[in-house]
């Protein structure tokens, strides 16, 4: 006898998909050949032969694979409590915790700190790890314009909770491609008694003295409640680590669900994050190439009439509209050598879509010149068929 209750659900998740269909919204995986515009290997170290000998170096030498558990319980290891040793060190702060990944950390990190009782003020632009861990705390939630300042400095006064206040906001936003007035929010937040977490996604092993993210560069104030740092972009890893006082860390420890019911990553693994800690620090020469590089296009770019917002890192969004006019072009880019993917709701706001162009310190000043005169041609086509 079928199971009526499974069909039912069946069918709408197939009209679920339907509609996505219409919209120009369905996905799909797939490898997109070509010179890659759109992964988050910043630096190129991804294809450092010294990272893949790192994990062979530690296979060799631990009698153990899997981490067989949780941290709590056999999943623990002296690779993992040294590597957050040295990335507190290199962070600046007291102490670390890794997450096996950047979306936990953000997750773990808000739902336990932040309480029903509290009011989270968080930037409009954040990412859906950090909208998801303040929907989980229940916590009160405002939500202000990107980057005002001026509004939010008016509403943190104006917030009438019994609990504590706390911003969050990511250091360069991975959308829009900019960077938060660091040194004025904290200004903001120390007047205003507010904590602030700085998600630095984007920006470690990128920005500051070393790789050390944009707080360092600004002066870690008081304010700061964490700062997490996502390892599987510019340290060509995986997980991230929070990043703060002794006492958030153990706070952690007891409270994260998504550390607690989580199995452990490899120790090997560990040994890979920290080969890409070391390499990512003396990386000034990709630091500044990739400077260079997202200047450069940024002015192509603008010159040839494009919009490339108010991004000034290397992230530069491309905003095209609608979803089939970021579809058509991104296939036309992608049939002329380069690897990049249509960015669409819910990632992004509806009539928004657009390709966002993340570059890599592999890349070259050619590549940039043939991808713009692509560009310019996918456009040409679509005003065609407009």
């Amino acid at each position: 006898m079928p199971d009526v209750g499974q069909s039912q659900t069946l069918r709408r998740l197939e009209a679920d998909l339907e509609t996505l269909r219409a919209q120009g919204q369905l996905r799909h995986l797939s490898n997109p050949a070509g010179i890659q515009l759109s992964s988050n290997d910043y630096l190129g170290l991804s294809l450092d032969p010294r990272l893949k000998n790192a994990i062979v170096r530690a296979l060799e030498k631990d009698q153990r694979i899997a981490s067989t558990g949780s941290r709590l319980l056999s999943g623990n290891s002296e690779r993992w409590e040294q590597l957050e040793s040295e990335f507190a060190h290199f962070a600046g702060t007291e102490a670390a915790l890794y997450f096996p990944s950047g979306y936990a950390a953000n997750v773990g990190l808000l739902s336990s700190i932040l309480k029903p009782t509290d009011t989270v003020f968080s930037d409009s632009g954040n990412h859906a790890s950090l909208i998801d861990g303040i929907r989980l705390s229940r916590a009160r939630k405002i939500v202000f314009p990107h980057l005002d300042l001026a509004y939010l400095e008016d509403a943190l006064p104006r917030s009438d909770g019994h609990g504590e206040k706390i911003v969050v906001v990511e250091s360069v936003f991975s959308m829009d491609g900019d960077r938060t007035p660091l040194r004025e929010m904290m200004a903001i937040c120390e007047r205003y008694g507010a904590g602030l977490v700085v998600d630095e996604a984007h920006t470690t092993g990128v920005e500051g003295l070393h790789g050390r993210g944009m707080v360092n560069s600004a002066g870690r104030t008081g304010c700061v409640l964490a700062t997490v740092h996502t390892c599987g972009k510019a340290l060509a890893s995986m997980g991230a680590f929070v990043a703060g006082s002794h006492t958030l860390r153990d706070f952690l420890i007891n409270y994260a669900r998504t550390f607690i019911f989580t199995t452990a990553l490899p120790p090997y693994c560990a040994a890979h994050v920290r080969e890409a800690l070391s390499l990512a620090a003396k990386a000034d020469a990709e630091r500044d190439r990739l400077i260079e590089l997202s200047r450069y296009l940024r002015q192509r770019l603008r010159a040839s009439g494009f919009e490339t917002g108010r991004s000034d890192s290397h992230i530069i969004p491309l905003v095209l509209g609608t979803n089939d006019a970021a579809l058509r072009v991104a296939a036309a880019i992608n049939a002329a050598g380069f690897a990049i993917r249509a960015i669409r709701p819910p990632t992004v706001p509806p009539g928004t879509a657009r390709l966002r162009l993340s570059l890599n310190a592999r890349l070259s000043i050619a590549d940039l010149d043939v991808f713009t005169e692509a560009l310019v041609a996918a456009r040409a086509n679509e005003a065609v068929r407009e």
